[in-house]
């Protein structure tokens, strides 16, 4: 299978996860209080504004499925400097609201696949990022993947 075909396949993959947390009906398997379905809110929101930013930053190197192209460089700079994959970070920021605000099992058990289905979709990637950028295994070394570190300051 071609490297494109694979690609859309993740993508596909992807639409369908997402549809399943969007539209298969929550249940109340749990209560949500306002301490859980404020900062959910503000995730949600705020996990589209990351990958906005992150997606405007890669400008020409934008693609639609998870294989690099030739018109753009290696991204580091801006949300990139914090996260390898900050457009998958803002999505799994999505997830997890979603996850939050559904009270239903079925919810957390799609949005957990949802979380493997990213990790495993993100090094596939990786791998075709490291034949398109020597630069790459440097970057992921000091980079992590969806997570920010806490910085630390000097003292």
């Amino acid at each position: 299978m071609s490297r494109a075909a694979v690609g859309w396949a993740w993508v596909a993959g992807q639409a369908l996860l997402l549809g399943a947390l969007i539209f298969v009906p929550g249940r109340s398997d749990w209560s949500q209080p306002l301490l859980v379905t404020i900062p959910a809110s503000v995730l949600f929101f705020g996990g589209f504004v990351v990958v906005a930013v992150a997606a405007l930053r890669l400008g020409s190197a934008l693609t639609p499925t998870p294989v690099p192209n030739d018109r753009g460089a290696l991204s580091t700079s801006g949300l990139y400097r914090f996260v390898r994959h900050p457009i998958y970070t803002g999505v799994l920021a999505v997830v997890v609201a979603l996850v939050l605000r559904s009270g239903s099992w079925l919810h957390l058990t799609v949005g957990l696949i949802t979380v493997v289905f990213f990790d495993r979709k993100a090094a596939w990637e990786e791998r075709r990022l490291v034949e398109r950028y020597p630069d790459y295994p440097e970057y992921a070394r000091r980079t992590p993947k969806f997570v920010p570190l806490p910085v630390s300051g000097s003292h």
